[in-house]
């Protein structure tokens, strides 16, 4: 169950990537987000190390304000998987 809301999480995660309109300092850190999500470490390790990395991001004036809405609806899913 975990596995696949992780995988719709990466999703969302590489179509935020792909949106022109998104910096490219904050693409770096999303990639850097997808990679902790698949990482082998235990689940728990890489969504505390996602929802880091997450709110990061989130807090960046550079974000557009709909992909701030979109990051910040990511880590409360995430905060509910734990």
């Amino acid at each position: 169950m975990i596995k696949d809301e992780l995988n719709d999480i990466i999703t969302i995660l590489q179509s935020i990537k792909e949106d022109n309109t998104v910096p490219k300092n904050v693409k770096s850190r999303i990639d850097s987000t997808i990679g902790s999500l698949n990482s082998e470490n235990e689940v728990s390790l890489r969504i505390d190390k996602a929802l880091q990395e997450l709110s990061e991001i989130s807090n960046d004036p550079n974000v557009p304000a709909y992909t701030r809405i979109e990051i910040l609806n990511l880590i409360s899913l995430l905060s509910t998987d734990q």
